[in-house]
């Protein structure tokens, strides 16, 4: 549950649903934004479970190669695309304020933040990664409910940051670094789960 958290918290925090978030908690009152766009995440959470649980059900060493691939791609994508993360701040900033420009408050700010994030999040990098955690574990009920878990507070904690510190955490730590450091975790993963295929024997104690 720790690697999960750990692992989404780096790929989510730099993406553009944190900055939807930000962007959100400055339109509409900050605690209904935050409780529409953990419900978006959960729903998605559930979706990533079940997909990844079904996955889990194929052969072992498949399910390992398709993880690993879908690692390998995460972090190809947060490395290269970490050099523009500044310069694409402020364009996913414009993109959601022209989304969120109706006045809501109580439960319509909370429909328009499930809505807006729910959309947004589809096929995302984090919602990969805990399909591809629930395939690892094998696809069984405990793990996968501890992958789900595990999941869904560092999306809400991540999104909780978004509300409450957004703009003064990116401007102590710039999205570049954080999206860098988010590919090399992803890499991590992807070389573990390459050298398990292969026969490696790897100690007990490294969280894949």
């Amino acid at each position: 549950m720790v690697t999960v958290f750990v692992t989404i918290f780096l790929v989510e925090l730099p993406d553009k649903t944190f900055i939807a978030t930000l962007v959100l908690a400055t339109r509409y009152r900050p605690i209904l934004v935050w409780i529409g766009v953990c419900a978006a995440f959960l729903v998605q959470t559930v979706v990533a479970v079940a997909f990844g649980g079904l996955i889990g059900r194929l052969p072992e060493k498949p399910v390992h190669a398709v993880v690993m691939v879908l690692f390998a791609i995460a972090a190809v994508l947060l490395i290269r695309s970490a050099k523009d993360a500044n310069a694409e701040e402020a364009e996913t900033e414009e993109e959601f304020e022209q989304k969120a420009t109706a006045p809501a408050s109580g439960f319509h700010a909370v429909t328009a933040s499930f809505l807006i994030l729910f959309l947004a999040e589809w096929g995302d990098l984090s919602q990969l990664a805990t399909a591809g955690f629930v395939a690892k574990s094998g696809g069984g009920l405990g793990n996968a409910l501890s992958v789900g878990i595990g999941a869904f507070l560092s999306l809400a904690v991540v999104s909780g940051l978004a509300v409450l510190l957004g703009r003064k955490l990116l401007d102590h730590v710039p999205l570049s670094v954080i999206r860098f450091v988010g590919g090399l975790v992803c890499a991590l993963f992807a070389v573990l789960l390459a050298l398990q295929l292969f026969g490696v024997s790897l100690p007990s104690w490294l969280p894949i």
